[in-house]
């Protein structure tokens, strides 16, 4: 994209009408909106944040902005104020899962996962978690190859959540249209036909989770390591602090979703940014060689790989809050009720934190990156994530070293989740 076409876009930005070019490259905009505009007032009365240092002041601003989404997606999933009626799937989802809440909910919730993704709880997952990897490179090494996305990076979160949760293998089939189709409903723009596709999702799935859930209070697992089992229980110490059986089924729908779409996007987004960046494929292929003697020095080796993956091709693109008092951001003041964006994907790329922001390093370090959040919605599955990427990352190039791209990838041409669809490669 030229510098005059990102000019173009970013003069008349709007978030419900992004042009394709902007999907497939959103980063020159982004570099234009944060040296022109970087507190944007958007046609929509929102507001559009870019730098850094804005968006670290209100990921840790929590009494002056909301992540609670009553006001803003009853008008986004057909609700009306006030309504007697039981609410669209989407909509009841969506208010009630840990990410788009606040305190008491949010703290509930996340008091209770946390318990459950415990250090020695994600230790305890490494081994199985190489053995499920080694499997799928058995196959795409039997075959020469496949898909970088459907063969390899959208089945590793999918069987890692289902285990979590205790998800039966045979009944993990639909789980990832589901997610797909339930976070889709998130993009700036939702046509009838998503909206329809997405409140089924809901539907099902809460249908299949019924039954699991039941079967769970019935025979019980080690809450220490279950999450189910730990979100229906408690920590044992209050009551009071138990979630209600709809809380309870849209956090576990929320936890399928979002450990499923932007780990699948974290790998595959790697995969493709070595091989569109060579120099990066061989700086890391170097590294793991030097170290292949030392367990620790490699895995932080990966896991700065990860990281730098997750700065320049952040999964989750674009972060929500609503002002809940009048404040000023960026030296612009935001009025109480005030919508705001974050855009996560322009903060990762500021130059006023990371030398070279449109490089690759994956020596990188500090890493800053905003990928995980921060403050008291920081992700709840971080660590999880970094083991996923970490292992993922690393059994492919050590498999499959000299893998190449044999078709260009297709990108999802999304603006909140970015990744790929497909990739298909050589082995």
């Amino acid at each position: 994209m030229t510098g005059d076409r990102a000019q173009a876009i970013g003069e008349h930005f709007d978030l419900r009408a992004l042009p394709p070019d902007f999907l497939v490259n959103p980063y020159p905009v982004y570099d234009w909106l944060r040296q022109h505009d970087p507190v944007r007032h958007m046609p929509d009365g929102s507001l559009f944040l870019t730098r850094h240092a804005d968006l670290v002041a209100v990921h840790r601003d929590a009494v002056a902005f909301s992540s609670d989404k009553h006001v803003e997606f009853g008008p986004r999933f057909n609700v009306p104020p006030h309504s007697a009626a039981q609410p669209a799937p989407l909509y009841q989802h969506h208010t009630t899962s840990l990410v788009f809440s606040d305190p008491p909910l949010h703290t509930r919730v996340r008091r209770l996962i946390m318990g459950a993704l415990t250090r020695r709880a994600i230790a305890d997952m490494e081994d199985g978690l190489v053995g499920l990897v080694d499997r799928l490179l058995d196959d795409l090494q039997a075959q020469g190859g496949g898909d970088l996305i459907e063969d390899f990076a959208a089945a590793i979160p999918v069987e890692v959540i289902g285990n979590l949760l205790g998800v039966p293998l045979a009944d993990r089939g639909p789980l990832r249209d589901w997610s797909l189709a339930i976070m889709g409903a998130l993009e700036p723009t939702l046509t009838a036909q998503q909206h329809a596709l997405g409140n089924r999702s809901v539907t099902e799935m809460l249908a299949y989770l019924r039954t699991l859930v039941a079967e769970r209070r019935r025979h019980p697992q080690d809450p220490e390591r279950d999450v189910l089992t730990r979100l229906i229980q408690g920590d044992g110490k209050d009551s009071t602090e138990l979630l209600t059986e709809e809380e309870l089924l849209h956090n576990c729908i929320f936890l399928l979703n979002a450990g499923h779409e932007t780990t699948t996007n974290l790998i595959g987004n790697a995969l493709v940014l070595l091989q569109e960046h060579p120099a990066a494929l061989t700086q890391l292929q170097q590294g793991l060689h030097d170290t292949r003697h030392q367990p620790e020095a490699q895995n932080l080796l990966l896991t700065r790989a990860v990281d730098e993956v997750l700065r320049l091709e952040s999964s989750n693109q674009l972060g929500n809050r609503r002002a809940l008092r009048p404040v000023t951001v960026g030296g612009v003041d935001v009025p109480e009720g005030a919508l705001v964006t974050l855009c996560i994907g322009a903060a990762n790329r500021d130059p006023a934190v990371f030398s070279q922001p449109d490089v690759p390093d994956l020596l990188r370090d500090p890493n800053r990156h905003l990928a995980f959040g921060l403050g008291v919605h920081q992700c709840a599955g971080l660590s999880l994530a970094r083991l996923e990427g970490r292992i993922a990352l690393g059994r492919f190039l050590q498999r499959l070293p000299t893998y190449t791209l044999s078709a260009p990838p297709v990108r999802g041409m999304r603006a909140r989740f970015r990744g790929f669809v497909s990739a298909p490669f050589q082995a």
